[in-house]
């Protein structure tokens, strides 16, 4: 049945976010559909947007304002959650169609990966890291390594990290995996090897000894005071290392974090890992629009791990 066509779209977009929120997705995630929606509802007019007001010509000027001054990538996002949104409403029976297909949506340059400059960048990273610094006010070597070596042999994202509790990391020994929160409330498992498995260890008995505690539920990384480092603070700690690695001129404009990511993805299919591989391995939603889902067996993706050169690089650390 479908709505008052004077129904506020406010209330609407409360009813979408609600819905979403049950498929568990990060918090930034529905920041950003939140952000999006109001900002091009409050293009079309001001806080009385009611549906009658969303007709393609309309949603078509909002949008022509809103991509003046931001960057295709933004545009194309903030289409994206007016599509998923629409999508809602035909599905609630409130509207009876998706009015999207008629707003144009950015094409976007295929972005190409972004791993460390240099054969040896990521072991040079490791090992330097892996060492107290006499120059740093509050040094905790097990930490800093154990967020490089999650994302350089694990592929983990900063949101990702973020969200892993100290329980996140299970399984018996030489079968050890981490369970991942992924992109759009996707879960993974990701196998560990043993090198890596010993760095969480490592890190965890020095949290332990540092706060007198370090149980399952908790969060994995926290800060020197026990908080559960945030959004600003790991790029701080990432960047920190890097500088003292003196690696700063091998890490790409703008990749930071995602730098580490993109290693461990390019260093798999130099091992010989298959995009399949590659794909379940890092949580990618598809291999591309022209490539069907494969699936891959949990033996094939360990096999595909072990293969990562870099977690040789660990051996010896402690």
């Amino acid at each position: 049945m479908q709505q008052n066509q004077d129904f506020p779209v406010k209330e609407l977009i409360d009813d979408f976010l609600a819905a979403r929120a049950t498929r568990k997705p990060s918090v930034h995630t529905l920041k950003a559909y939140e952000r999006d929606l109001g900002l091009i509802a409050g293009l079309i007019g001001d806080a009385g947007v009611t549906l009658s007001d969303l007709s393609p010509r309309a949603l078509r000027a909002a949008f022509a304002k809103f991509a003046g001054e931001r960057a295709p990538a933004s545009v194309a996002r903030a289409w994206s959650s007016w599509n998923a949104f629409f999508t809602f409403l035909v599905t609630e029976q409130v509207v009876a169609g998706n009015p999207m297909s008629a707003v144009d949506k950015p094409r976007l340059a295929a972005h190409s990966p972004k791993p460390l400059r240099g054969e040896d960048t990521p072991e040079q990273l490791l090992d330097a890291v892996s060492r107290a610094d006499e120059r740093q006010r509050h040094p905790w070597p097990e930490r800093d390594l154990v967020v490089l070596a999650l994302a350089l042999c694990a592929g983990l994202r900063l949101s990702e990290l973020l969200a892993l509790r100290i329980g996140s990391v299970m399984g018996r020994d030489g079968e050890r995996w981490v369970e991942v929160a992924g992109k759009g409330g996707r879960p993974r498992s990701v196998p560990i090897e043993p090198e890596l498995d010993a760095v969480v260890d490592r890190y965890v008995d020095s949290r332990r000894v540092r706060f007198g505690r370090a149980d399952a539920d908790e969060p994995m990384l926290v800060d020197r005071r026990g908080a559960p480092l945030q959004r600003g603070g790991l790029q701080y700690l990432v960047q920190s290392c890097y500088k003292r690695a003196g690696i700063n001129d091998r890490v790409p404009r703008g990749a930071q974090l995602h730098a580490l990511r993109h290693t461990f993805a390019t260093r798999l299919a130099e091992d010989g890992a298959n995009a399949s591989e590659i794909m379940r391995l890092l949580g990618h939603a598809s291999l591309a629009t022209s490539q069907n889902y494969i699936e891959v067996t949990a033996a094939q993706q360990r096999a595909a791990v072990r293969a990562n050169r870099t977690n040789r690089a660990l051996r010896g650390l402690g």
